[in-house]
Formats: C-alpha cells, sequence, structure tokens
C-alpha cells in the first residue's frame, strides 16, 4: 500500500481526541445525572430536563467516539464521525452567538463551552482535512454494506441531517410539534444533536462495514440513553404534539435498523470483495463467499 495511503491515525488525531473526552464526560455527568441542577451548574439554566439529558448523550457518545479514535488502527473507521462532529460544535457555536444574552457568562462552565464551540469546529475539521490523504480506499476483501442497506442508511442520515437543520434554521415552525418544550436557544441545541445522524451519509462513498460499525454504536448508545431519559422525564412529554408518535417509532426503528445490521455483518457476516468500479476497470464482478 502507498505510504500515503496506509490508513494509519495520526498522533495528533490521537492527541486531540483524548483531551477533548474528559470536558465531555463531565458535561455528561451534570446535565444527565443532575439535570434539575443545571442553573448553577452549567452554561444557562435548561428547564426541560428532557433537553439536558439529550444533550448529555450527544456528550457520552462523543466520549465513547472520541477514545476509540484514540485507540484505532484505521483511519476509514472514524473519518466520518469527524465530519459530524465538526457540524455539530459549528451549531453550537453559532447558537451560542445568536442567544448571547441567555448564557450566564460569570460562570467558569460558560467559558469552559464558549471555548470549546469557538475552537472545536476548526481542530476537528483540521485533523479531518489532515488525514484526507492518508485514508485508504475500498479493497478487495472489504466486506460492503448491501446496496439497499446502504441507500437505507444514507437516506435516514439525510433525513436526520434535514430535520436538525430545519429546526436549527426555523425553530419557531417546529416548538410547537415537538413532544417536549423548547424555546429557540434549546430547539437549536436539540437540531445540533439531530445533525449528529447526518454521520451516516458517508457510507453512500464508502460502503465497508467498517466505517459503519462505530457511528452505529455511538447511535445505539444516544439512542439507549434518550429512551432512558424519556421515562425519567416522562411528565415533560406532551404526547398530543404532532410529532410525538413519529419521533417515537422513528428513533425505535433506527435502533432496530442498527441491531439487524450488528447482527448480520458482525455477528454472521458475509464477506463481500470489492473489485474496481466501472469506471475505473472494464468490469468485474463482486464476489460473494462464506
Amino acid at each position: 500500500m502507498d505510504r500515503q495511503q496506509d490508513d494509519r491515525v495520526l498522533g495528533y488525531t490521537r492527541g486531540l481526541s483524548l483531551f477533548i473526552v474528559p470536558f465531555l464526560l463531565v458535561a455528561f455527568v451534570i446535565l444527565y445525572l443532575l439535570p434539575g441542577h443545571t442553573a448553577r451548574l452549567w452554561s444557562w439554566p435548561i428547564p426541560v430536563t428532557m433537553t439536558s439529558m439529550v444533550l448529555a448523550s450527544a456528550y457520552l457518545g462523543g466520549a465513547y467516539f472520541f477514545v476509540q479514535v484514540a485507540r484505532s488502527r484505521h483511519w476509514h473507521e472514524v473519518g466520518s464521525g469527524f465530519l459530524a462532529v465538526t457540524a455539530f460544535a459549528s451549531l453550537l457555536g453559532v447558537a451560542t452567538l445568536l442567544h448571547w444574552d441567555k448564557f450566564v457568562h460569570g460562570r467558569l462552565s460558560f467559558w469552559l463551552w464558549a471555548g470549546l464551540y469557538f475552537t472545536a469546529p476548526f481542530l476537528v475539521i483540521g485533523a479531518w482535512l489532515r488525514k484526507r490523504r492518508y485514508a485508504a480506499p475500498v479493497a478487495a476483501g472489504d466486506m460492503l454494506l448491501r446496496p439497499l442497506e446502504r441507500t437505507i442508511v444514507a437516506l435516514v442520515s439525510i433525513l436526520a441531517l434535514a430535520t436538525g437543520l430545519m429546526m436549527y434554521v426555523a425553530p419557531g415552525t417546529m416548538i410547537d410539534l415537538w413532544p417536549w418544550p423548547l424555546t429557540p436557544l434549546t430547539c437549536r441545541v436539540v437540531a445540533a444533536t439531530i445533525c449528529l445522524g447526518g454521520a451516516g451519509v458517508g457510507v453512500w462513498w464508502d460502503p465497508r462495514w467498517t466505517s459503519v460499525r462505530l457511528m452505529l454504536q455511538v447511535e445505539a448508545l444516544m439512542i439507549g440513553l434518550i429512551l432512558v431519559a424519556a421515562v425519567r422525564a416522562r411528565s415533560e412529554l406532551i404526547g398530543s404534539r404532532g410529532l410525538s408518535w413519529p419521533l417515537l417509532l422513528g428513533v425505535l426503528a433506527m435502533l432496530a435498523g442498527s441491531g439487524y445490521l450488528w447482527v448480520t455483518y458482525e455477528r454472521h457476516p458475509r464477506r463481500l470483495l470489492a473489485q474496481p468500479s466501472r469506471e475505473d476497470a472494464d468490469g468485474g464482478d463482486d464476489a460473494l463467499s462464506h
């Protein structure tokens, strides 16, 4: 393999990942374990505990992701997550500027928040750009998602990204439909969390199972935490809202789909031998070995 495409994870990327993890873990503890104390402990008061715990699910999912990045030997296994994290951090940084007056500026937690979201987008996208030239392409012997599965994962990710962006750009159109009370700020925070689901769009260009598996692990962790949060904050949920049941059914379908892919490719794998595309070669069929 070309030295420039040996798929290694650079030391800078590992160091950045380990640097970020402690901040995410502290945020998770505050927002998920102590959601009723944000007025005293967080960057701004979050009156609805469901919102706190949804954001916390993203933080623990992010901590798990960055720990795996630090441990990973192959860049393609983690690369798509860096773009999703960049989008998440950028959206929260912009939301901070849009709702500057809602934050408690004299608090250390605010300056940690602001410092993280005003710098993380540049640091994370910088790591992704620096690593692109080392990424290994799909090769013969890689296990690939089948076309239908690949299409569904990409479409679900596009839907999550579109939903998140709609909430972010026009929060007023979604607040009255959402299953629990939101303000313009918390609507944009939840929107940024939903946009993390856009990580799956990359499967359209890179259908390797090893490029998808970590994303599914993070998704399952986040969804599990959100479902537990919904039970804890059930008194805050408004079942009559327009998106209440569609959102619940969609989340459960995503969890079931992730479980299906995990069982299919991790527990009972089929090996799809990747061949050059027709644009790169004069034919060639994928082979299936058992």
